[in-house]
């Protein structure tokens, strides 16, 4: 099966020709890459991902960049779907309107929003709280990588949480890890790719939650723990990158 002609187990939908089925949706965010829109889709809660034109490129490049970050994400998706890792479906996906509808994660909240719901009222976060969950997301991430995948954007605000109770759940059995956006995954992978991943989700943790360190360390425990996943190199590698940001960091 050529992989640049086709996209794997996903049904396209040209939405341009079914302006109403847009009308579904309303737009909740927007990002440099993309317009979010939250909407239903054949009566189920969804999301509405709407890659935008870059007026600066020229148009058949900016069309092809495009279309190839379109398939590169629902292969990723399905991807993790096959890997047991868990992330949103993707419903239909059409190159021509730039759009990909997702099933929207209900009952979720975001790692980002968790974190901050618990410092609120502590000054530092007791590993011994947040060990069932960074168990959970670095088995994941490991699992993930495993399959030579990477995620290219790994942050709190791109885990989400999944449960019936919210803000009052206490075990690792009360919620669901999923892991969304995957704008910038990419596979044929090596270890410092790998290693960017982690990097990234280290550097979120250490500046938008930093009495929430220990966390990001139990998280790289677990990832690391897990086997054939190349964890030397990409250890080795991790010290290259965190080297780098360190001397980019000093230059300014």
């Amino acid at each position: 099966m050529d992989q640049n002609n086709t996209f794997d187990h996903v049904f396209t939908y040209n939405l341009s020709n079914n302006l109403s089925l847009k009308q579904n949706f309303q737009l909740i965010s927007q990002g440099s890459e993309a317009k979010v829109y939250k909407g239903e889709f054949l009566g189920k809660p969804s999301i509405l991902k709407e890659r935008f034109v870059k007026k600066y490129r020229h148009p058949e490049l900016d069309k092809s960049l495009t279309c190839e970050r379109i398939r590169a994400e629902v292969r990723a998706l399905n991807k993790c779907h096959e890997a047991g890792i868990k992330c949103p479906a993707v419903y239909f996906a059409d190159l021509e309107s730039r759009c990909i509808i997702l099933q929207e994660i209900t009952n979720s909240i975001t790692v980002k929003e968790y974190l901050k719901s618990i410092l609120e009222n502590q000054d530092s976060i007791e590993i011994d709280t947040l060990s069932p969950l960074a168990r959970k997301i670095g088995s994941s991430i490991a699992k993930m990588h495993k399959n030579e995948l990477v995620h290219g954007d790994i942050t709190t605000s791109n885990i989400l949480l999944k449960t019936d109770k919210l803000n009052e759940f206490s075990s690792a059995d009360d919620y669901e890890v999923y892991f969304i956006d995957f704008g910038l995954a990419k596979r044929d992978i090596v270890a410092e790719d790998k290693a960017i991943d982690l990097y990234v989700l280290e550097r979120v943790i250490s500046s938008s939650h930093p009495n929430a360190d220990k966390f990001y360390t139990a998280i790289l425990g677990e990832y690391m723990r897990v086997p054939g996943n190349q964890s030397k190199a990409v250890a080795d590698k991790l010290e290259e990158v965190r080297a780098r940001g360190r001397k980019r960091t000093m230059v300014g």
